[in-house]
């Protein structure tokens, strides 16, 4: 299996020590393991505009660094400050707004 470099330095970093063959063997071939899951809990609404956004995010370096933000989270390198944390959830509030997302 063909990793680029960030992902397997997440995968390192989630394997904790393991070794990577046995961790990804771990993961893939576990009966306990979550099952993923097939259905939305919350239909899109426009699916027109979700494909605009979408394509408006791709050309953007958002998703990149969001990706760099979960890494460092699941690494525990994120400082979560009261801050960084208002932050996250006003742009979680907005996404969900975006896609027609009631809480």
């Amino acid at each position: 299996m063909r990793l680029t470099p960030e992902e397997r330095a997440t995968l390192e970093c989630e394997a904790a020590g393991l070794l990577l063959g046995g961790y990804i063997r771990e993961r893939v071939f576990d009966e306990n393991r979550a099952k993923r899951r097939t259905h939305n809990k919350h239909p899109v609404k426009d699916h027109k505009f979700l494909s605009q956004l979408l394509g408006e995010l791709s050309h953007s370096r958002l998703v990149n660094n969001l990706n760099q933000l979960t890494k460092a989270a699941n690494c525990g390198l994120l400082m979560f400050t009261p801050e960084v944390k208002t932050a996250l959830l006003n742009a979680c509030a907005n996404i969900r707004y975006f896609l027609g997302i009631s809480y």
